[in-house]
């Protein structure tokens, strides 16, 4: 397989690279979010406009999870210690899932808004300026998706990607708005503010699932994905005195990867020898997987008693 296909995703990238790339993004973001957030809250102030209170609540809450992504970044690049020998990548994955929640939190919020208003609506104004500042909304969330969107080829950070979920919904949320402005004031449909309103809480909701369902996956230890453990396996098994791999685990954390398996070699080996050739297979995995920790377990073919904890070994 191609290594371009290969070339996104956690382990890929050094800790030190990975952290200057997420920083950014994540400074970029909080930035990006705060000028929102406060053209937001002029324009729905002047307004009036529910879906336009939608939008306002979505931007604080991204403001709220660009700050903890911003946070949870620099912490999880943070090297091992003596309390977290696997390191605090996982900080990531944990920082996703707070962005999901107060997503679910924010639609939640929204929904109940746009009820009430269906209920009793009211007229919209100050459409002109409201119309601006989500032009100028869409604008900013264009460029920071793309940045976000490069960033993501580089790390596949839960953080980065959650964040980047909250400013896709925006871009679509964004033009409904306006759709939503023009309706009410335009043309004297005023249910449509609180209907489009209730949209974009829907659609907040199943963005709240996405990242929610990432995060579980990432914190439950799930497996890498087949092509990379395929790629993990050809690179410990390049080399004629390594006569198979099995019982491979693989895990993502934050910008790490964990790696073990089981190596079969010859059984007439010295223990010297053996030591080498899984230390050259260690170097050789790490030269694509920079921030990846591995660990290989040989056994001698053939001669290698059941060992281990056999809840802990899946089907291969």
């Amino acid at each position: 397989m191609p290594h371009d296909a290969l070339d996104a995703g956690p382990g890929r990238v050094p800790p030190a690279k990975a952290r200057q790339i997420t920083g950014r993004i994540t400074a970029l973001s909080v930035s990006v979010a705060s000028v929102l957030v406060v053209a937001k809250g002029i324009a729905w102030w002047l307004s009036g406009s529910v879906a336009m209170l939608a939008s306002l609540a979505d931007s604080a809450l991204d403001l709220a999870a660009s700050l903890i992504a911003f946070l949870a970044v620099r912490y999880a690049a943070t090297p091992a210690d003596d309390d977290h020998r696997h390191g605090h990548g996982k900080a990531e994955a944990l920082a996703s899932l707070m962005q999901a929640m107060l997503v679910a939190l924010s639609a939640g919020l929204l929904m109940r808004e746009a009820v009430m208003r269906f209920l009793a609506p009211e007229p919209v104004s100050a459409t002109t300026l409201a119309i601006i500042v989500m032009g100028l909304s869409i604008a900013l969330t264009l460029g920071l998706v793309w940045a976000q969107t490069e960033a993501l080829k580089r790390t596949e950070s839960l953080a980065v990607a959650g964040d980047r979920a909250h400013y896709l919904s925006d871009l679509g949320a964004n033009a409904a708005v306006i759709a939503a402005l023009v309706l009410s004031s335009g043309m004297g449909l005023h249910q449509a503010d609180p209907l489009i309103g209730g949209a974009i809480a829907l659609w907040l909701f199943w963005t709240a699932f996405e990242v929610g369902k990432s995060a579980y996956e990432n914190l439950m230890d799930a497996e890498l994905p087949d092509e990379k453990r395929a790629r993990i396996i050809a690179l410990a098994e390049d080399d004629p005195k390594v006569l198979g791999v099995h019982q491979l685990r693989t895990r993502a954390s934050g910008p790490f990867i964990h790696i073990q398996m089981h190596m079969d070699l010859d059984p007439a080996l010295s223990l010297a020898d053996a030591h080498e050739i899984v230390v050259d297979a260690e170097r050789r995995v790490m030269a694509e997987f920079p921030a990846a920790d591995v660990l290989i377990h040989a056994d001698p073919k053939g001669e290698a008693e059941p060992h281990g904890n056999a809840f802990f070994q899946a089907e291969d």
